[in-house]
Formats: structure tokens, sequence, C-alpha cells
């Protein structure tokens, strides 16, 4: 048996290309044909009826019940309210919710800085730079008692590595003149043993007592009589 005659040929397309030359093939029909043909016009009529039978049981909403009377409508941005409308609305934010007071700008507010310490330091302790670790309260006390805990409590601070501390003196509006205890405790941050300790002091912020308490920002070892030498003869203080 030769090659050719080999039952184990198998070629069954073989014949496919007679088929193919024989019969032409069909021609696609266009894709975009469709795009090319124009719309026909819709009828006003047909689109009226078909709308009418799409709301034949739509029912109105009563009147009583609608919100179209309750929208507030917000004034355009660029219409500017009055002067005094607007003072009367920051004294009502200031006075309700707080906004708008910065205790830095008013006549309650204390601060100062230790030797050869910046300025920016004491601004630094009133925004909240330095984590409050400790505080005190003097409300009630005397003088002598108000001293006495204001020693033990920056002796306890000092010893246990506390470095900023929140001193609550009161504003002193129940004093007939000046703040006593406020007075004094500046007194004795600037005058006393305690300035050599001190970085820096000022009034705290509205939430940890505003005017009526000072935060303290302290050493860890005092400035040495060299040191002074160098620096100013005292703290610098703003009243």
């Amino acid at each position: 048996m030769t090659t050719s005659d080999s039952s184990l040929k198998y070629n069954p397309f073989g014949e496919l290309k007679n088929c193919v030359g024989c019969r032409p093939l069909p021609k696609p029909a266009s894709a975009f044909a469709s795009k090319c043909e124009p719309e026909p016009a819709a009828d006003p009529e047909i689109e009226e009826k078909v709308f009418l039978e799409a709301v034949l049981d739509v029912k109105p909403i009563q009147r009583d019940k609608c919100a179209g009377n309750k929208i507030r409508i917000k004034p355009p941005d660029d219409v500017k309210e009055s002067p005094e409308a607007a003072i009367v609305g920051q004294l009502t934010n200031l006075v309700k919710y707080g906004e708008g007071f910065v205790i830095s700008d008013t006549p309650e507010y204390i601060e100062g800085t230790g030797y050869d310490v910046h300025p920016e330091f004491a601004g630094r302790l009133h925004r909240g730079d330095f984590s409050i670790q400790a505080h005190v309260d003097l409300h009630g006390q005397s003088v002598a008692e108000a001293k006495k805990t204001f020693e033990e409590f920056l002796k306890g601070a000092v010893k246990s590595g506390r470095r900023a501390v929140l001193i609550v003196h009161g504003r002193g509006l129940s004093s007939p003149g000046e703040p006593v205890l406020k007075n004094n405790v500046r007194e004795w941050l600037t005058r006393g043993h305690w300035r050599k300790w001190v970085i820096a002091f000022s009034s705290a912020q509205s939430y940890d007592g505003g005017a009526g308490a000072t935060y303290i920002l302290l050493r860890h070892r005092p400035v040495s009589k060299r040191s002074r030498r160098q620096g100013p003869a005292a703290p610098s203080v703003r009243k």
C-alpha cells in the first residue's frame, strides 16, 4: 500500500477550499446602517396620549402637606449685613459659644520668661505646645496658705521631673482691688526663689481656667549664678 492510499491520512478540510470558491460568501450587514437612517418624526398627539395614559392614576399632593413653605432660602453671599448686625452676631457667639474670645488680647493676660529665655516660649506655653502634667488649686486659701501649697506643689513637680504644670488661683473678682492670689503667684515666679527654675509662664487657655490660672514651664535644674550674670537681671514679664 502506498502512502497516498493509506487509511491513516485524514484531511477533513480538504474540500473546503473548493466549496468556498464555488459559493460566494454573503456580505455582512453594516453595523452603522441603522445610525445613518433618519428617525421618523414623533407625532405630538401620540406622545400626549401616551403621557396621559402614564399619569392616569396619579393623585395630586395636598397643599397643606407640601414642604415648600418651610424651605429657607439662603441669601446670596454677596449681600452684606449691616455692621450693627455683624457686631450683634459676634457678641451672641461669644456669649453662647465662647467664639472669638482670645485671652491673650485681654488686660487680664499675663506671661513671662526666665533668665536668657526667648519670649516665644511664653506664647508657645499659652498655645498648648507643652502638655500639662500636674495642677493645683489655690481657691479659698489665704496668701500664707497659698504660698505653702505653691511651694510644696512646685517642689513635688521638680522632684518628679514634671516640666509643665498649672496653678489655679482665680481671677480675683471677689477682691476689692487687684486679684490677690494671682498677683502673688506672679510675684513668686519672678521675684522669689522659684524664678531660677522658671523657663516661662503664661495665663491658661479658657478650658484650663483662662486668666484665673497660670501655666508654668520648669527647668530640669536651676539656673546657676554664672548664667544669671550672662542673662537678663530678672525675668521679662508681660502684664
